[in-house]
């Protein structure tokens, strides 16, 4: 375990300084609540009981009535399905009141949160259901038949709970714009091991002391990389509370915000950003299941939304919108966000439509969201941003390991509050991940950058393979391990070929059985991709090799093939 750094530069003379362009209301060192995330609930119910926290389809869900049902959700996991101080849960749904508040009831019972992906398909959740240990989920009605395969009988290792939402419990209001029909269905799941959450929440169970420390674990999500497994991130009460503190300071948040929420919650930008901030602040969050243009301006017409955090796909697919000045945006004080780097053309097109900045940043599953933001006076565009508080970025050489001078290319590498404890039951990806440098822990993040002579800092590569695909990161690796499933497939290999929407699409350079070339085209895999992994992981493109590059030793040489993608796409 190791705790928040002292102010920056404290403890090391290299250690990065804050750059000239500092936010001139900030100190450089965050001072971190040495408190569990769950009593940020407390706190807020206290202070507006009556206020709403989430507004979905104009019904709100207020600060008590949130920690209230947190609480019996966390009862119930406790007297109904066993969960103790340390066991993870599964939380596999779409944005969603029952989402935020099951979040909330895994924290309260002591427990971990492993939210994943609502884009995962039963194979993928496998994997996590087995690496996490997980005996319980809470999961919604439209995913239920991809987890259903997964559940144990009674006295068996595995799955054995599945606690199922249906997202119309809280469409109690008319909505003054129109649900899609996943959110407005009837509840009508049955089936072993099911508890519907009206149930859970009628049971009125009563939670057990609320032990959790700031260094206990909080929340794993998972990330994959080139061993093809996705591995879970150990992030303490701790390292969550940094991002989401930190971020109500950098942008001086405070509790009569109304922001949109719809970036995914499930992954770390939209669950520090779009819930954990706005808890700790005691703001209110409009919140939308999943990426609508028009439901988005409705919203920002209709709530008088202050700002939402987005990645660049969203704002191109936004302001590409032909009815886009039909909806009034002038309630907008800030748009932010990351995942992919925002075109200059379309940075102006959103300040023409909006006179806003996109204020970007960066930050990975390993450190709970950002660790670097633009100043939001002085955003630079295609940049990652400046250190963000006690952050000690620095840039080596990805060899050697020794810094580079300012505007080099090197490896980024982080000491920070928000880095994780290392990756689940994996050891020896952990001991590779970091390193040791002036007597501290560094992540390696295994991104290439420079960084300017103002302290900005701008990627330039990527050390490790990984594709950007509309934000999502998609790990060759993982994609490989599911594509050889196919029987007809004798060797694959994953690359990014360039996308004119998604940034980056994932591409399949495949070598067929020869007893079965000629029977399957490439129009099969993409169909039969589609259907075994999650939407964004699955081949866009397929083409079909005789054979694939190889080095001496017989690895296959995907830099040769990324390379040769890269030089025909230019060259059309």
């Amino acid at each position: 375990m190791f705790t928040s750094a002292p102010a920056l530069c404290a403890t090391s003379p290299v250690a990065s300084l804050p750059s000239p362009h500092w936010p001139a209301h900030l100190s450089p060192h965050l001072s971190i609540p040495h408190t569990n995330l769950f009593y940020n609930a407390e706190v807020s119910a206290a202070r507006y009981p009556d206020k709403p926290f989430i507004i979905f389809y104009d019904t709100p869900v207020t600060f008590a009535q949130f920690k209230d049902e947190a609480e019996r959700v966390a009862g119930y996991l406790q007297e109904e399905c066993g969960v103790k101080a340390g066991d993870r849960v599964l939380l596999y749904m779409q944005n969603s009141p029952q989402w935020i508040i099951a979040y909330y009831g895994i924290l309260r019972a002591n427990a971990v949160v492993v939210p994943v992906n609502p884009m995962n398909l039963t194979e993928e959740l496998a994997h996590y259901v087995e690496d996490s240990g997980a005996t319980t989920a809470f999961v919604a009605q439209d995913l239920y038949p991809r987890i259903a395969p997964l559940v144990r009988e009674a006295g068996s290792e595995g799955l054995r709970h599945l606690l199922v939402a249906t997202y119309s419990d809280y469409l109690e209001r008319e909505p003054f714009s129109p649900p899609p029909e996943f959110v407005s269905a009837p509840r009508c799941v049955v089936g072993p091991g099911v508890a519907h959450w009206a149930d859970v929440l009628e049971a009125h169970r009563v939670a057990g002391a609320l032990s959790a420390g700031p260094d206990d674990l909080c929340v794993m999500p998972y990330t994959s990389g080139t061993t093809g497994k996705p591995k879970g991130c150990m992030h303490t009460h701790r390292s969550v509370m940094a991002t989401a503190v930190g971020g109500c300071n950098w942008f001086a948040s405070h509790q009569d915000a109304v922001q949109l929420s719809v970036l995914p919650l499930f992954h770390v930008t939209g669950m520090q950003g779009g819930m954990n901030s706005p808890l700790y602040n005691g703001s209110t969050v409009v919140l939308l299941p999943r990426w609508d243009r028009d439901a988005a301006a409705r919203a920002i017409e209709h709530y008088r939304i202050n700002g939402w955090q987005a990645i660049s796909t969203m704002v191109v697919d936004f302001i590409s919108n032909p009815r886009i000045r039909e909806y009034d945006l002038s309630s907008l004080a800030w748009m932010r966000g990351g995942g992919a780097t925002m075109p200059d053309a379309v940075v102006k097109k959103l300040k023409d439509l909006t006179g806003l900045d996109f204020v970007e940043g960066y930050g990975m599953s390993e450190t709970m969201a950002a660790t670097h933001i633009n100043p939001p006076q002085r955003p630079k565009p295609q940049c990652l941003g400046i250190p963000v508080f006690d952050v000690d970025s620095r840039v080596v050489d990805p060899i050697t390991l020794e810094e580079v001078a300012a505007g080099e290319s090197g490896e980024l590498i982080m000491h920070a509050p928000q880095v994780m404890q290392g990756y689940w039951n994996q050891p020896e990806a952990t001991s590779e991940a970091f390193i040791e440098r002036d007597g501290k822990r560094f992540l390696r993040t295994g991104d290439l950058v420079r960084r300017d002579e103002e302290g900005y800092y701008f990627m330039t590569d990527r050390l490790k393979r990984m594709i950007n695909a509309s934000g999502y990161k998609v790990w060759p690796a993982e994609v490989e391990a599911l594509m050889y499933r196919h029987p007809a497939i004798n060797e694959v290999c994953i690359i990014g070929a360039r996308d004119p929407r998604r940034g980056e699409t994932v591409k399949a350079v495949v070598v067929l059985d020869p007893k079965q070339a000629g029977s399957v085209s490439e129009d099969d895999i993409i169909a039969w991709a589609h259907e075994n992994m999650a939407a964004y992981k699955a081949p866009r493109i397929v083409q079909f090799v005789d054979a694939l590059p190889k080095s001496g030793s017989g690895k296959i040489l995907w830099r040769k093939l990324q390379e040769e993608e890269a030089e025909a796409r230019s060259s059309a």
